[in-house]
């Protein structure tokens, strides 16, 4: 009878246990933290979203889309899911520098660069030809978001000092003064560029598929 009576009080106290973690772990805490959040912190706690200029949201800050347009600034490549920039499948492509499958990627890129920015003598910004590490960083150096103000300029059919200009107005400081380095944000730039110029027409020959993304998040 006794050893009955203590392994029911074990089960209790086991019970009481459970209840009072998952009431404190799985409810007060998490709605403490989301609503300290919300308060101090609700554009971040929403996923720093990005809005055009109807106000709609058009995806995140903080995570690159493929820009192919001709009149947007695109972003880096991206490893990152089976067709890149997939926020589902952050990662890098674990490549190393030997791998012929990168040489030939990195070759296909700076071809195709080349080939879309024929009005721009200087080098191509090694950045414009290597991904980083989640595969999803809307950001580019100064340098790399002007090296391509020529393109986005005739298929805008705006003066290169125009383009320029909103790049240069959208540099971000380093962080603190001292972390990182100066970028730019491509979608903040890109929707810049809608507010000023407009939305630029698809372009032809596109798959129907990557003209409806574009949509989306351009």
């Amino acid at each position: 009878m006794a050893e009955e009576t203590k392994m029911k009080n074990q089960w209790a106290i086991a019970i009481r246990t459970t209840i009072v973690t998952l009431v404190l772990t799985g409810v007060l805490y998490p709605c403490f933290v989301t609503g300290l959040a919300q308060m101090l912190f609700p554009a971040r706690a929403n996923g720093t979203l990005a809005a055009d200029k109807d106000g709609k949201a058009i995806g995140s800050e903080i995570i690159a889309q493929p820009f192919m347009n001709p009149a947007y600034l695109q972003p880096r490549p991206s490893a990152a899911g089976e067709k890149g920039w997939d926020g589902t499948s952050s990662g890098g492509s674990n490549l190393a520098v030997t791998s012929k499958k990168l040489q030939e990627r990195v070759a296909a890129d700076v071809k195709r660069l080349k080939e879309e920015n024929p009005d721009q003598p200087a080098p191509i910004p090694a950045e414009l030809v290597t991904a980083s590490g989640s595969g999803l960083d809307p950001h580019l150096s100064p340098a790399g978001a002007l090296w391509q103000a020529p393109r986005i300029a005739k298929a805008r059919r705006a003066s290169p000092d125009k383009i320029a200009a909103i790049i240069n107005a959208a540099v971000e400081d380093r962080t603190l003064g001292f972390i990182g380095e100066p970028r730019v944000n491509t979608i903040r730039v890109n929707l810049e560029l809608d507010r000023q110029f407009g939305r630029p027409i698809p372009v032809p020959g596109q798959d129907r598929k990557e003209e409806k993304k574009e949509d989306k998040t351009a």
